[in-house]
């Protein structure tokens, strides 16, 4: 079996969770009856510190229905330029919210509060489109999986509110970013009017992500969801997965991190390879291979059963996960090192 360093979406759910999804009581959660969704909403809510949430197939909907809750028509949201919702989310926020993104460059991931506020439109210019929210992505991915320190996060959210601007937070990796600081998540998700965090990522469930706010954001990201068609029925299931994953697969996240930080210190040790070990923090790995592309680099890694995600000419990013070992790094560096020797 080929060690699969893609991405944590990859992880397979546990034989003692894929149990839980076939033991778990249904209805029809559209009506709100799905005994098994109410129950992991409350937890979810819960761990947010949040007032309600939501199920949602994906975080790219659940960011999608952050932009749609906290902006409207013809407004603006601020996004980090290298940020999910402005890379990776096929201009869902122009195309199906009609909110414009502005992109601001921070170099680190970590948006101070001096360009949050360089960043809103002046509100009594009409040639310029209203700035009404901002997102922040905690941990960041493009930024290698960095975490935003608490203290900086809570500035650059407070400067957003005292700008009049709505928050949201990507928080697809939330727990990632937790168990890295050693806090609740629900210290992280203070900092943000709404939260998306993803189910099927690092927790290793199946499918979904849950989105989190005040009752009324809710209610109106309820709405959303069926716009977009992501209403679903016996999604207790899926639910159960998470429950599942929010008692028993967020504290082993440390293990992830760990594995991580063994494969970021083995390959910067390898010749023709560039690693910022400040920036492994989490479960991400990103390296710059100086005399091979990083696509002839993957092929050949894969040839020998080890498999990783070019983000570059000759970036390469690895993603621990549920199911790689630490003997499992072993080996693939291994792999490494006779890939960049041959």
């Amino acid at each position: 079996m080929a060690i699969d360093f893609r991405s944590d979406t990859v992880a397979m759910p546990s034989p003692e969770m894929r149990h839980a999804m076939v033991e778990a009581p249904l209805g029809d959660d559209v009506f709100g009856d799905d005994p098994t969704t109410n129950q992991l909403l409350e937890a979810a809510a819960g761990r947010m510190g949040k007032a309600a949430a939501t199920f949602v197939p994906s975080g790219t909907m659940g960011n999608l229905i952050g932009v749609a809750v906290n902006a409207q028509r013809g407004q603006e949201l601020i996004a980090d330029a290298d940020s999910h919702v402005f890379y990776y989310e096929t201009a869902g926020a122009a195309a199906v919210c009609g909110v414009q993104i502005r992109p601001v460059s921070t170099g680190a991931g970590v948006m101070s509060p001096e360009q949050v506020a360089d960043a809103v439109r002046p509100r009594d210019d009409p040639h310029e489109p209203i700035s009404a929210a901002v997102t922040f992505e905690d941990t960041h991915n493009r930024h290698g999986g960095i975490v935003w320190p608490l203290e900086a996060l809570r500035a650059a959210s407070d400067a957003a509110h005292r700008e009049g601007l709505r928050v949201h937070l990507d928080g697809a990796r939330i727990f990632n970013a937790a168990v890295a600081l050693g806090v609740p998540a629900a210290e992280i998700a203070g900092c943000a009017d709404t939260v998306t965090f993803c189910l099927s990522k690092g927790l290793a469930c199946p499918i979904g992500s849950v989105f989190c706010g005040s009752e009324d954001d809710i209610e109106e990201a309820k709405r959303w969801r069926k716009r977009l068609g992501g209403g679903m029925r016996q999604v207790g299931v899926l639910a159960a997965a998470g429950l599942y994953a929010l008692d028993h697969m967020v504290d082993r996240l440390a293990e992830d991190h760990a594995n991580a930080r063994t494969l970021a210190e083995g390959l910067a040790e390898l010749p023709g390879v560039r690693c910022d070990l400040s920036r492994v923090q989490t479960n991400l790995v990103y390296f710059d291979l100086e005399k091979m592309p990083a696509t002839v680099f993957n092929d050949e890694c894969a040839k020998r059963g080890v498999l990783g995600g070019p983000t570059g000419p000759r970036q390469v990013r690895l993603v621990t996960h549920y199911g790689i070992e630490a003997r499992d790094i072993q080996s693939a560096l291994q792999v490494f090192d006779e890939v960049l020797s041959a």
